[in-house]
């Protein structure tokens, strides 16, 4: 079993992947919640989500999810997380093939923003799931269920990651 939570070590995960499986883009929030001990039930959700993309290989995120997420867990989660420890998150979690947050992908968010009506940040992490190929984005941020540009946002924390989810690209709904 891979422990997400300790994104150092998740790595070891890889090698239970068999088949191959669309790429899902994770929101910055997905993986703070991972590491927010003060909401043990998105904790956990978050968690499950992270575990099953280690293990499944199809985890991608930006240079913007990077970014923000080793300012928030270092200076705006509490309790934060130690500097070194959240190094050692985005060195993990540079094996999920970061998108750098370039010109491309910034002209896509443009478009996307203007025609989506989305906030210039949300449009960036949409663009750069497309940029990843990405049929999915994981995130509370925009409306679960959508599609934009191709990719469908699924909310993690109304959605369980199953193993069936990876075979016909559907999220379970919770009871």
């Amino acid at each position: 079993m891979c422990a997400p939570v300790a994104f150092a070590t998740a790595a070891a995960c890889h090698a239970e992947r068999s088949f191959t499986i669309d790429p899902v883009f994770v929101d910055t929030n997905v993986l703070v919640y991972a590491r927010d001990s003060s909401d043990p039930r998105r904790q956990a959700t978050a968690a499950s989500w992270l575990e099953e993309l280690w293990r499944s290989r199809t985890g991608r995120i930006s240079s913007q999810v990077l970014q923000e997420y080793y300012v928030i867990v270092t200076r705006k989660l509490r309790p934060g997380l130690p500097e070194a420890m959240a190094r050692d998150d985005v060195r993990a979690l540079a094996e999920w093939e970061p998108i750098p947050a370039g010109v491309e992908v910034m002209e896509r968010a443009w478009e996307l923003e203007q025609k989506h009506k989305l906030s210039f940040w949300d449009a960036m992490i949409v663009a750069a799931a497309v940029s990843a190929r990405a049929t999915t984005l994981l995130t509370e941020d925009l409306q679960d269920g959508a599609e934009i540009a191709g990719v469908r946002i699924v909310n993690p924390f109304r959605s369980s990651p199953s193993g069936d989810r990876i075979h016909d690209g559907r999220p379970r709904r919770r009871s």
